[in-house]
C-alpha cells in the first residue's frame, strides 16, 4: 500500500473548514518527541496508554541526551526507518536493563477508542492518534478491571521498539514506520505515531536490499532527540490532534472509504494535526 494512500485523509481535512463541533486535544509535551534531523523535524506523539514502559525509556534516553548524533542505521523504502544504536550497527543499545515486551495492552471505555467498521479485521479503530486492533467495549462489563484486551496496528507512521529474538529485549533501538506490515502486530510494541515530519523520514538514505536494509557509509543521523517538555520553553513545539470522534474527520473517513472501496483499512487513515507554535 503506498503512503500517498494513507495521507488522503489528512490532505482532506486541510481542504475543508472544521466543524464547530470538531474536538482537538493539545499534546501533552511529556509525550510529544521531537527528532531534529538534516532533512527537518519529526515529531512523535508517544502513547503511554499502550506502552508505558517502552515510552518511559524513550523518554530517558531522550532527555538524557543519548539519542543526540545516533545513525539511521537500517532503512528500507515503503517500509521502515531503524535508529536508536549508539554503535551504528544494529546490536548496539543503552546502560539500561531490556524492557518486558508490550505486544497489547487493556483498555477503558474512557481511553476514547473509535471503531472504524469495515477496516480491516475484526474490530479496529483508532485511539488518539493510534490504530488499534481490539475487543468490543462489552467485554468490559465482565472484566474485573472494567477494560478489555487491545493491540496497536503497524500503520505508516507509528513507531515501534526494536528488538532482537527474545520478545524481552527491546532496550534502545525503534522504527518509524513508511508503509504497513501487518506481520508486525501483536509481535513488536508499538509506542507512538509520527504526527508531523513524514516528509523528513521518508528522505532518509535508504539501505541496501541485499544487506536487509543495513545503510552503507555515511548514514542520516538524529541531530538531536528531546521530548518537548525538557527543551527550553522558546524551542519547544506545541501541536494540537482532532479527535477521531469529531464530525469533519468522521466525514473525511467515509470519503477515504469510498475512494479505497473494497481494499479501505485502519491504515489509510492518519491524525488530522496543526503545529500550534
Amino acid at each position: 500500500m503506498k503512503l500517498a494512500a494513507c495521507l488522503s485523509v489528512a490532505a482532506a481535512l486541510t481542504a475543508g473548514a472544521a466543524s464547530a463541533q470538531d474536538v482537538w486535544r493539545t499534546v501533552d509535551p511529556a509525550n510529544l518527541l521531537v527528532i531534529d534531523t538534516v532533512h527537518g523535524r519529526i515529531l512523535v506523539e508517544m502513547e503511554p496508554r499502550m506502552a508505558p514502559n517502552h515510552v518511559e525509556r524513550v523518554r530517558t534516553l531522550a532527555d538524557r541526551g543519548f539519542y543526540d548524533g545516533v545513525a539511521f542505521h537500517r532503512v528500507i523504502p515503503d517500509f521502515m526507518a531503524q535508529t536508536g544504536d549508539p554503535t551504528g550497527t544494529g546490536a548496539g543499545g543503552s546502560d539500561l536493563p531490556d524492557v518486558k515486551a508490550e505486544f497489547a495492552f487493556r483498555r477503558g471505555a474512557a481511553d476514547g477508542f473509535v471503531a472504524v467498521p469495515n477496516a480491516g479485521a475484526g474490530l479496529v479503530g483508532l485511539m488518539g492518534s493510534m490504530p488499534v486492533s481490539s475487543q468490543p467495549d462489552a467485554q468490559m462489563m465482565f472484566t474485573v478491571d472494567k477494560q478489555t484486551p487491545a493491540t496497536g496496528l503497524f500503520c505508516p507512521a507509528v513507531v515501534g521498539m526494536a528488538r532482537s529474538g527474545p520478545v524481552d529485549s527491546a532496550n534502545s533501538q525503534f522504527y518509524l514506520m513508511t508503509g504497513r506490515n501487518d506481520r508486525l502486530n501483536g509481535a513488536y510494541t508499538p509506542f507512538g505515531r509520527v504526527l508531523q515530519g513524514m516528509d523528513a523520514v521518508r528522505a532518509l538514505k535508504a539501505g541496501d536490499d541485499a544487506r536487509d536494509g543495513a545503510v552503507q557509509g555515511e548514514p542520516d543521523r538524529m541531530v538531536r532527540v528531546r521530548t518537548a517538555a525538557a527543551l527550553p520553553e522558546g524551542e519547544r513545539p506545541a501541536i494540537r490532534v482532532m479527535e477521531p470522534a469529531s464530525p469533519t474527520y468522521q466525514a473525511s473517513i467515509e470519503t477515504v472509504r469510498t475512494a479505497r472501496g473494497p481494499a479501505f483499512n485502519v491504515c489509510d487513515l492518519m491524525p488530522t494535526v496543526e503545529v500550534i507554535s
